[in-house]
């Protein structure tokens, strides 16, 4: 019998209440994950039910903006973490709820949720500072002496592959120039694999994590690939599987299911 698989979700809930009232917590039991990540809570914690913070068989960790129904990471584990990191310590960033750290031993697993720059240049500016101030703690990361894997959606497509309408979105936030570069810096510069992408190579798919939910983008599979598993390589050469889970729908997004052989 071979060793079981450390199983991981990320999923953008676009609102836990709203998600979980569509079936998710039950779902997400059901999956036998180890750990799963999620972004955009859209709520404080004590906005949150007894069955949202503690399911059965979980802990929870929040890290939640300080604006009401706003952003928010979290993380539910099955083993209790060593250490907790909640922010970056920078105020501006971690009063959005934007970064989550749990630290198993020599392993870091954390749910991060890019700020969106779609609403405006304000916001598309605020997008930019977040990631001038985050690859140099990625940096660091990769540095760190444990493995590394961040979970969650960076509202970067990072290559044509991964939307349908590449052409016409070249200019939109999303898929700018200076934000595909940042993340290949992220994978070529400081070596963290893009998980699902090194399990499915550039000659497949049309798998996506997201879409509008204008027109018939869904039905019509007009997506985005912007929700993430980013592993330092040691870990990341341990994936096994990777699946995009689309039978029910909990938000805009689909949760992204990676095995890894530990």
């Amino acid at each position: 019998m071979g060793q079981p698989m450390f199983r991981v979700i990320t999923a953008n809930l676009n609102g836990i209440r709203s998600a979980c009232s569509k079936g998710f917590l039950s779902w997400m039991t059901d999956q036998g994950a180890d750990v799963i990540c999620v972004q955009e809570l859209k709520a404080q914690e004590t906005d949150l039910s007894p069955a949202m913070k503690a399911p059965a068989g979980y802990q929870a960790y929040f890290h939640c903006a300080e604006k009401r129904g706003y952003s928010g990471v979290g993380i539910y584990t099955r083993r209790t973490p060593d250490t907790v990191i909640a922010g970056l310590a920078c105020p501006p960033i971690d009063a959005e709820g934007r970064y989550l750290e749990l630290i198993f031993g020599a392993l870091s697993v954390i749910s991060v949720y890019l700020p969106s720059g779609s609403s405006g240049p304000e916001r598309q500016a605020a997008k930019f500072a977040f990631m001038a101030q985050f690859f140099p703690h990625l940096a660091r990361l990769a540095h760190c002496g444990r493995e590394v894997l961040l979970c969650g959606d960076f509202n970067i497509a990072h290559q044509e592959i991964d939307l349908k309408n590449w052409r016409g979105n070249r200019k939109n936030s999303g898929f700018l120039p200076e934000e595909r570069a940042w993340l290949g810096q992220v994978f070529a510069e400081l070596g963290f694999v893009d998980v699902h992408r090194r399990l499915r190579p550039l000659d497949q798919e049309e798998c996506y994590t997201w879409w509008s939910n204008r027109g018939q983008a869904y039905a019509k599979n007009v997506g985005w690939r912007i929700d993430y598993q980013i592993a330092t390589p040691g870990l990341g050469t341990r994936a096994r599987a990777v699946s995009v889970y689309k039978e029910q729908r909990f938000s805009d997004h689909a949760p992204l299911i990676i095995d890894y052989d530990l």
